[in-house]
């Protein structure tokens, strides 16, 4: 019985309603402190070129052409090496000097030259290794530019070609992005993964890029015009609910959760078909954390509001109209008898309703009369007495 009771104070207490009860709020107010903590950046709206673009994986080679190899013509010794891997050459430096086997005394010595400039990519000998014509000695790269390859599929082939634009990233240089374009497929089609070899070139005048870095590529397949178009960093929300928030258009530090209705995507932008004007500013920077940050600073629309205009507003933050005042009046004369507890509060229904259930549940357990420890069954002898 006991535990019974405790199950029905329980389920009542789990169906009472909170003191407090709260929703979603439409609108993030931040202090300065929250904005600058949030690293909260925007961008206007506006409509503009939209890419219908594909994606595909690739890595970063020598361009043809683009590489050579220093050796001897003679068999020697090697006496002065000058280079050592990554170290930038020009043409025609000398990289080494080889003894020759002819005697004389000192012998006679060759200098071996740069057939290109570029950056040293390996060193294949040491000093006083001995050497034979035709080796390779020294390797030599120019990367002022470079081939990006990407594996793409078979089916995407018919729709790209020479001329074709693309956005490249670089895995080794997060946050940049290098425009390349193809110049030429490759001689025949991967059978095991069905892609085909599209290369594009890169401008590498910095030299940063290197052979062999991982890359990822935003072909560019047609382009459309006068599209409503927002950074993909400032889409929010999964695929059936998605938002932006757009900063408040009067206050500072406020930003409107404001759902919207996407089209396409790009590596770069997001189509939007409704839910936005020109010259909204979305949140670009800083909108996945304004989803957690809540009330920010704790201040209320309302408040926000208020102090901004010097005058009241309702809690919505709509403009106080006098029927809406006269509202809110009788609310605050309203809140004033809560702590009592009257006939038609939500505690003091609560309170009814258990002390009935408790009533109730008393009345059962006393009509429940347990048989006493005195009260012998009809027939029974007690223990020394005979039965009559």
């Amino acid at each position: 019985m006991r535990a019974f009771v405790l199950n029905i104070f329980s389920l009542v207490l789990a169906l009472a309603p909170t003191a407090e009860g709260r929703t979603s709020e439409d609108v993030v107010i931040l202090d300065e402190t929250g904005a600058r903590n949030l690293r909260i950046e925007t961008e206007t709206v506006e409509e503009g070129d939209f890419e219908e673009t594909a994606f595909a994986l690739g890595r970063l080679e020598i361009a043809p052409g683009k590489d050579g190899v220093v050796s001897s013509r003679i068999s020697g010794r090697v006496v002065e090496l000058l280079v050592a891997p990554g170290d930038i050459v020009a043409q025609d430096q000398t990289v080494a000097r080889i003894e020759s086997r002819q005697p004389g005394d000192p012998p006679p010595t060759v200098a071996l030259k740069a057939p290109l400039g570029g950056l040293v990519m390996s060193v294949a000998t040491r000093l006083g290794e001995a050497i034979e014509p035709g080796s390779a000695l020294v390797e030599i790269a120019d990367l002022s530019r470079v081939s990006a390859t990407a594996r793409v599929p078979e089916d995407l082939a018919g729709r790209i070609g020479p001329g074709t634009k693309a956005h490249i990233r670089v895995v080794a240089l997060p946050g940049e992005t290098f425009q390349g374009e193809m110049v030429r497929f490759g001689t025949s089609v991967d059978q095991t993964s069905g892609t085909l070899d599209a290369v594009f070139q890169l401008e590498n005048g910095s030299g940063r890029l290197r052979p062999g870095m991982r890359a990822e590529y935003a072909i560019v397949l047609g382009k459309r015009e006068n599209v409503m178009r927002v950074p993909r960093s400032a889409l929010q929300g999964a695929a059936s609910n998605r938002f932006l928030y757009v900063k408040h258009f009067d206050l500072p530090n406020a930003f409107v959760r404001t759902p919207v209705e996407v089209g396409a995507m790009n590596d770069r932008h997001v189509e939007i078909l409704s839910g936005l004007f020109p010259a909204d500013e979305v949140v670009t920077q800083g909108a996945y954390s304004l989803s957690f940050a809540g009330g920010g600073s704790g201040i209320s629309l309302k408040e926000a509001l208020d102090a901004a205009h010097g005058h009241e507003h309702a809690e919505d933050g709509s403009e106080l109209t006098p029927e809406k005042k006269a509202e809110m009046e009788r609310e605050r004369q309203g809140h004033g008898h809560e702590g009592s507890a009257g006939p038609s509060s939500p505690l003091a229904l609560i309170s009814y309703a258990m002390n009935a259930i408790l009533l109730v549940l008393l009345v059962v357990s006393t009509r429940r009369k347990p048989v006493g420890d005195d009260a012998a069954p009809a027939g029974s002898t007690q223990p020394g007495e005979e039965a009559a």
